[in-house]
């Protein structure tokens, strides 16, 4: 088989990865991918976002199947245009991609099928929402509508807080259109954890739970962030709430999508919140997490092409999904500054001291290839990932690991995990 992997980060390394175990798969492409990514792919010059492009692309290289790694080509509608070409391609139409391109969307989705979530209300309007915010209780959660890499998501603890962040996303566009519509929700309080899904628009089958850590600095301070480290699986995650969540939000999800005529195919991400008045849905996103996929896909024993095939198919019903019975943990390697301002083009040295060794990974985020070597291309740089025998072993390997690698102003979290102490 001959593959397309769409996307750049560190989510389309490890899915690269995972792919590149597959015995069905011969070749690999990742269009455009980054200097890690073209280690283990052959990357193409073309933008996630030049549709027609890649579809010609695929079909011109008879590419038996292409995965959409990113969520603005899915919620652009890429999957249509591949379909329409009579194109197998793995990954949501636009039309149910909107449970993550508009938050106001999957809000409404919830209420209407009785979906556990927080209390929320809708403003298409900063003067309307002003007044509301007038009468609330604090914190409150502020949100972008659209997509906002992660970063639309405003935490405020008092209205001065509220007021500054309604100027944030409807007056001043720091995310674009993305925040012409905010969502405003009561504050939750609890464990996270994120379960990613396969799905194929009638079967979902969940994978197992990570946590992630969005916040930039230690102590979960500093401003959101795509994702600075993760964990797998959520100790606090347990059985039971499993078997709360796939009845009553996992199921629930897919056939209130079905209702809607909107068949979701590919990976359903739930973002949820452990309260302790049960699971509820934080948010819902229409593909890997990233950082959660490196360490999620590491741990999966499946044939990743089997279990895609099978929901492309609508036969997701005959996987048996299985992950190792282990651990393993992520840590970011960041350029410092990072989500605001930060420099790029710094060599990166000591990718060697991961050859060979079947427990660490190293998934290139944002990195470019040289004539001078590997050198820094983005804010989030590199995913350093283990696996240990229990969180604890993994997440030492983790941070063991991120010393083999140096550049110039590395940042990174000293505290992934912390939670796994107090489990």
């Amino acid at each position: 088989m001959k593959v397309l992997v769409v996307g750049s980060g560190g989510r389309e390394h490890a899915i690269v990865k995972s792919v590149k175990k597959s015995p069905k798969v011969d070749k690999i492409y990742c269009a455009p991918g980054n200097g890690g990514i073209s280690l283990d792919a052959e990357c193409v010059e073309i933008n996630a976002m030049e549709f027609d492009k890649l579809a010609d692309f695929a079909e011109n290289n008879k590419i038996d199947l292409t995965i959409i790694g990113m969520d603005d080509p899915l919620v652009g509608g890429i999957v249509d245009v591949f379909e329409k070409k009579g194109l197998k391609v793995f990954g949501p139409r636009q039309n149910a991609a909107i449970i993550e391109g508009s938050k106001s969307f999957s809000k409404d989705l919830m209420k209407k099928y009785n979906i556990p979530t927080c209390g929320y209300e809708v403003f298409h309007s900063p003067e309307e929402a002003l007044i509301y915010l007038e009468k609330q209780k604090f914190p409150i959660v502020i949100k972008a509508d659209g997509l906002a890499l992660g970063k639309g998501v405003l935490i405020c603890n008092d209205l001065m807080e509220a007021e500054k962040a309604i100027g944030t996303l409807m007056l001043d566009k720091q995310f674009g259109d993305a925040g012409n519509t905010v969502v405003i929700e009561e504050f939750m309080t609890g464990r996270e954890a994120s379960v990613l899904c396969f799905c194929d628009g009638t079967h979902i089958k969940p994978m197992t739970s990570a946590q992630d850590h969005k916040r930039a600095k230690d102590g979960d301070e500093g401003l959101n962030t795509g994702g600075m480290g993760t964990f797998s699986p959520s100790p606090f995650y347990t059985p039971e709430v499993q078997a709360f969540c796939e009845e009553n939000i996992y199921q629930a999800t897919m056939d209130a999508m079905k209702a809607e005529g909107r068949d979701f195919v590919g990976i359903l991400f739930v973002g949820l919140m452990l309260t302790e008045d049960g699971p509820k849905v934080l948010e819902y996103n229409c593909r890997f997490g990233d950082p959660e996929a490196q360490v999620v896909l590491p741990r999966m024993e499946n044939d990743i092409i089997d279990v895609m095939l099978a929901c492309v198919d609508g036969k997701l019903d005959t996987v048996d999904l299985k992950f190792e019975d282990n651990a393993a943990v992520c840590v970011v390697l960041a350029s410092d500054g990072y989500p605001e301002h930060y420099e790029k083009g710094k060599l990166i040295t000591g990718f060697e001291a991961f050859d060979g060794k079947d427990d660490y990974f190293c998934f290139h985020a944002g990195t470019k290839k040289t004539d001078d070597g590997i050198v820094t291309n983005g804010g989030r740089v590199l995913g350093i990932t283990a696996k240990g025998k229990d969180l604890k072993e993994a997440r030492k390997k983790a941070y063991d690991a991120t010393e083999w690698i140096s550049f110039e102003n590395k940042y990174m979290r000293h505290d992934i995990g912390k939670a796994i102490d107090e489990a």
